[in-house]
């Protein structure tokens, strides 16, 4: 009888244990850890080029730290040109709850969770910043590099300093600073996948609203809207739903009849387009003045116009990307949608707002965006192209292989990609990947992401 009694005991005690370590694994718990060390130094002007291959996606902030994003966790680690993922420098992990979209403030990194949370985290140390209640919203929806978390973050967007949240009809507006809550507007059904101007707008499907305030604006052209030369956040221009292109840098926007082109993209003031169909597809890049433009009247030669070239050929064995002898004259099929999303182009040009030719250049090439004062360029064989956005000169040519591995490949087909801050951040694809990021071929590599730091 003892003994059966012992018995029970035990297995009452055992229950009890695995209760109690059940529950310390599956109750709801968050859990953070700071940075422990100084912050990574600004990396140096010397060291351009492929810098780092990642297996997830890094969001560059503050150029110093990137930040990653999990199904329960943001993390970050620095410094930002590291070859590989570090040590994260600070974490932050809320269960049961998903990281929903991560966005970047100055130095404040702003996460939005499943459960309607907004937590704001000091980039530099981890440290909580705010916090503030918002809508729930859809869990994790990025796939294994966890890129759409990070570079097209859902209902989330910044505008003027303020945090706009959406969900179903609802729009509102928080102090990206503090997280006070500002302002709610309702918006009609389609408003949830919008975007803001670097005028301090909001435009959806089916209106535009004052960044600051949520008020709805009247007198702007009707939609659907396009947005133009840019991600989700501070775009300097759109199209809208008769396809005709507008400029939205201030409150009024101004018709841009250059972005009209369906095709067309801006940089810096300038509309990057296809160039005409019989453009030249000759091996060296050459310039072609428009009228009003500051070239020379001769094509200048590769040497003269590239004080920053960083070229090198495909090394010997690599293969280069291939293009489908079946394309016609005018330009290569589209590949996968990016932060600017577009075809290979036979030629590629630079025009005013107005539409007056400035310069061309022959391809073919895909136009990733631009930084700065430089148009990202892509070759078939995926080589990167930095060329000038006021003249047309070629700045630089690298290849997009990480270096250090002799064995790293030219051979693949572009995924999302994301340009801030100085960096290209690009994911790289099987070339016959199957259209499901979850399929076990879909990526390159395990390490399929690759960041490059962008010459001046």
């Amino acid at each position: 009888m003892t003994r059966v009694l012992l018995r029970i005991m035990a297995a009452a005690l055992l229950l009890a244990v695995s209760g109690l370590i059940g529950w310390r694994v599956l109750a709801p718990a968050e859990l953070s850890a700071s940075a422990m060390t100084p912050n990574p130094p600004t990396p140096s002007t010397k060291l351009l080029g492929v810098t780092s291959r990642l297996n997830v996606a890094p969001l560059v902030v503050d150029e110093t730290v990137r930040v990653y994003a999990a199904k329960h966790q943001v993390r970050a680690d620095g410094p930002v040109t590291a070859r590989a993922v570090y040590t994260a420098r600070w974490s932050f992990r809320r269960w049961p709850e998903q990281l929903s979209a991560v966005v970047a403030s100055g130095t404040t990194v702003i996460t939005r969770w499943s459960d309607g949370k907004l937590v704001a985290i000091d980039a530099r140390t981890g440290e909580v910043r705010w916090r503030a209640d918002g809508p729930q919203s859809s869990g994790f929806a990025a796939h294994r590099t966890g890129a759409e978390a990070v570079w097209d973050p859902p209902g989330l967007r910044l505008a003027a300093g303020t945090l706009l949240i959406t969900e179903g009809q609802t729009l509102s507006g928080y102090a990206a600073s503090t997280g006070q809550s500002i302002w709610t507007a309702t918006v009609p059904a389609g408003c949830a996948n919008g975007f803001t101007t670097s005028g301090d707008a909001y435009l959806c499907a089916t209106g535009v609203y004052d960044a600051t305030t949520g008020t709805a604006l009247a007198g702007w052209p009707a939609g659907p809207y396009q947005p133009v030369g840019c991600g989700t956040s501070d775009c300097d221009a759109f199209r809208d739903g008769a396809g005709q292109g507008w400029l939205a840098t201030t409150a009024v926007p101004r018709r841009a009849p250059a972005l009209d082109d369906p095709l067309a993209t801006i940089v810096a003031g300038i509309v990057i387009t296809p160039a005409h169909p019989d453009a030249s597809l000759s091996a060296s890049p050459v310039v072609t003045p428009g009228p009003g433009s500051s070239v020379g009247s001769a094509s200048p030669s590769p040497s003269s116009s590239t004080p920053a070239e960083v070229s090198s050929p495909a090394p010997a064995g690599v293969a280069p990307a291939r293009v489908s002898p079946s394309v016609s004259a005018g330009g290569l099929p589209s590949a996968a949608a990016g932060t600017s999303p577009s075809s290979f182009f036979a030629g590629v040009a630079g025009r005013t707002v107005d539409g007056a030719p400035l310069w061309t250049t022959p391809g073919p090439l895909r136009v990733l965006g631009g930084e700065s004062e430089t148009v990202l360029l892509l070759t078939p064989e995926n080589m990167l192209r930095g060329v000038d956005v006021r003249t047309g000169n070629l700045k630089y040519s690298m290849p997009l292989r990480f270096a250090p591995d002799t064995e790293d490949t030219l051979d693949w087909k572009l995924g999302l990609y994301h340009v801030t801050d100085g960096f290209l951040g690009i994911e790289r694809l099987n070339r016959d990947a199957s259209d499901d990021p979850d399929s076990p071929n879909y990526y390159l590599t395990m390490d399929a992401v690759l960041l490059i730091a962008l010459p001046d």
